[in-house]
């Protein structure tokens, strides 16, 4: 917000002037324009509308009165082309303006930047501290928002009985569709008390459920004249219906809380009540394409049929010409069999005339092989004979060789092999001591004796 100039502190004129000598009188208001303009910021200023004009040029002059005082203000055309409403005489208004003064004339004056009628500035507090708080609590999220039937058999409409747009809701579906029925739930859409009006229709619409869609709509107006659409009542209401809503109120440019709440908007009743209803003349052209498609194509299909019944009769014969052409195909299988078989009969003879061919060659020679098994018996018979000598032999010659390194030869000749306890050879006078006992072993017997001393 900007800061308000203190408008009790005094006013510095310019040093640059000399105060001494005369000024004309453009001079003077030039310097009390600058003074006026240097020391008074942009600031809102209340009153009543009076002495309005519209000039031709688009401008727009009055006054701003109270009480006490009046002030002259001009708002320029590229400020009133932003206006969605006419200011008149004995309004109420808030200007955002800034003061100046008009030099040919000396006349102390505003220039408007913006009107907003008396009591807007909390209306749009209200607006957006509602609009905030329903926004945190999800009642405009998109995913809860319920989609539109693309063809409802019953519209419901929520708006005044004798509103204009009612009429041009009407006016478009039965334009649009006339064969769909609506239901209207009358209901005061100002006022004092239209906000639990305009609820209540909303709750009465959802229970009955005699329809599949809903259309809350009013015309245009200032935003006390749409104020009921911005309450938290209605808002809540739209939220817990079962029926999805389409919200036409106001103008394009109108925006109210239920526009954000309702599951689909529309700028106008009129475009609400396009919006939920079926064009039906597009449908018709729609229905009209389809028909000629389903024409054509039932012709295409009735062509291949003819051209296929044609082809079969074409196919067709009499049954006593099918029955000699079998006859004929019979004859001639016939034919075909018994000079199959007999070729069959002839290859088989043939393969058992080859069969006993090498039956007889396979058939063995018992004599030879007898004879050829007496021969190889004698062969065998000689062999074993000639190699059990030469056996007999070998043994007779390795007996001799083991018996002449026998040690039992060695003892016949009259040496004794001595053993100690432990069943040792003694090979060496040094592994005996006096006193040890010692077995000797001749070639026949042995005797025990003991060592009472050892020769060196």
């Amino acid at each position: 917000m900007q800061e308000q100039p203190d408008l009790h502190a005094p006013i510095r004129p310019s040093s640059a002037v000399d105060w001494s000598a005369p000024i004309s009188v453009s001079e003077l208001n030039l310097i009390a324009r600058q003074l006026i303009e240097q020391n008074i910021a942009l600031l809102w200023v209340g009153g009543e509308v009076s002495n309005l004009t519209r000039a031709a040029s688009g401008h727009c002059y009055f006054s701003l009165k109270d009480e006490r005082a009046q002030v002259r203000c001009v708002m320029f055309r590229h400020r009133m082309q932003y206006l969605d409403w006419n200011p008149a005489n004995g309004m109420q208004v808030e200007v955002r303006a800034r003061a100046t003064l008009y030099e040919g004339r000396g006349e102390f004056q505003l220039v408007v930047e913006f009107v907003r009628r008396a009591g807007m500035g909390a209306l749009y507090e209200a607006f957006a501290r509602l609009k905030s708080k329903l926004e945190k609590e999800g009642l405009f999220a998109l995913e809860r928002k319920k989609p539109l039937p693309a063809y409802p058999r019953r519209i419901g409409v929520i708006t005044s009985i004798a509103a204009a747009a009612l009429r041009d809701a009407l006016t478009t579906l039965r334009r649009r569709m006339p064969a769909v029925p609506v239901f209207v739930y009358p209901t005061p859409v100002q006022g004092e008390g239209a906000s639990q009006k305009i609820a209540a229709a909303i709750y009465e619409a959802s229970t009955r459920r005699e329809c599949d869609v809903l259309i809350l709509c009013r015309g245009g107006g200032s935003i006390e004249d749409l104020w009921a659409f911005n309450e938290e009542i209605v808002a809540r209401a739209i939220y817990a219906c079962t029926i999805p809503v389409v919200c036409g109120v106001g103008h394009e440019t109108d925006f109210t809380i239920a526009d954000f709440v309702a599951d689909a908007r529309a700028p106008t009743p009129t475009a609400a009540a396009e919006l939920v209803s079926p064009n039906r003349v597009e449908l018709m052209d729609g229905l009209g394409a389809l028909h000629a498609r389903m024409v054509r194509s039932l012709s295409r299909s009735l062509e291949w049929r003819m051209q296929q019944v044609d082809y079969l009769g074409q196919r067709l014969e009499h049954p006593g010409e099918s029955i000699r052409a079998q006859e004929q195909r019979l004859a001639y299988l016939g034919v075909r069999a018994a000079r199959a078989a007999s070729h069959m009969l002839d290859r088989a003879g043939l393969r058992v005339a080859a069969i006993g061919h090498r039956l007889t060659a396979a058939v063995p020679d018992l004599d030879s092989a007898c004879t050829r098994h007496r021969r190889l018996a004698q062969r065998l018979m000689s062999a074993m004979r000639q190699r059990l000598e030469r056996r007999s032999a070998g043994l007779v010659r390795l007996d001799a060789h083991l018996n002449a390194l026998s040690p039992q030869q060695v003892l016949e000749r009259g040496y004794a092999i001595v053993l100690r306890v432990d069943g040792g050879i003694v090979r060496d006078a040094s592994q005996l001591g006096p006193g040890d006992d010692v077995t000797m072993r001749f070639a026949r017997g042995g005797a025990r004796a003991r060592v009472s001393e050892k020769l060196s």
